[in-house]
């Protein structure tokens, strides 16, 4: 159980982050100046008192250990389920459940390797050729630029699953921290539908306003 409880509380914590990050990526309709003075300010969070940018790489630091032990707690639990198995199937019956459920490891593969690749993109720049240091509205006009529609594909698809696994997960960790009732069952999982279509819509609007040129 304890388990359960710390996988339900680090997916909590990071969809908190991901909801802030997309808050911060809408700036971009506000303009090149807004953007890029929002970028400017999460660098210099917490100055003086922290050098700049203690911040952010604090902020990396407790994310990717919040992301490792929501992989480690998933994957220990998956395979106790297996373990607890008396027989295995000799034909799998049909599983019961909604897709993202059935999806779920699948779904966090294709989230970690797009959490890598954003890195790479956004952060680092390694991946984004016309990028340029202390430019990010420039870059990411750059990098969803239509010539570059592959990276926009990817995205969305990346995002999509991310929709997938926050539904599924936002109930499941409301069940485990203690919700029961079935009126409270419908609740949640109305919200956490609607929680992770406003993320996918969130996100996704910013690589289609940049490709349809509503952002240049």
């Amino acid at each position: 159980m304890a388990l359960k409880i710390f996988m339900a509380v680090t997916g909590i914590l990071l969809v908190a982050f991901l909801y802030l990050h997309m808050i911060g990526n809408l700036k971009i309709f506000f303009g090149e100046t807004t953007f890029d003075h929002y970028a400017h300010w999460l660098r210099t969070i917490g100055t003086p008192l922290l050098p700049t940018e203690w911040y952010l790489w604090i902020q990396r630091g407790g994310l990717t250990i919040a992301v490792v032990g929501h992989i480690v707690a998933a994957t220990i639990l998956a395979r106790r389920a297996r373990a607890a198995r008396p027989v295995k199937y000799a034909h799998r019956p049909k599983v019961q459940g909604s897709y993202a459920a059935r999806t779920m490891r699948w779904g966090g593969v294709i989230i970690l390797l797009f959490v890598i690749y954003h890195v790479l993109d956004l952060t680092t720049l390694t991946l984004n050729p016309n990028a340029e240091a202390g430019k990010p509205y420039a870059n990411v006009v750059a990098d969803f630029a239509p010539g570059r529609w592959y990276v926009t594909l990817f995205y969305t698809l990346a995002i999509v699953a991310i929709g997938f696994h926050l539904r599924h997960g936002l109930f499941s960790a409301v069940r485990t921290l203690g919700q029961q009732t079935a009126r409270g069952e419908v609740i949640a999982r109305a919200t956490a539908l609607v929680l992770s279509l406003i993320l996918v819509v969130g996100y996704l609007s910013v690589p289609f306003a940049v490709l349809t040129g509503l952002v240049d």
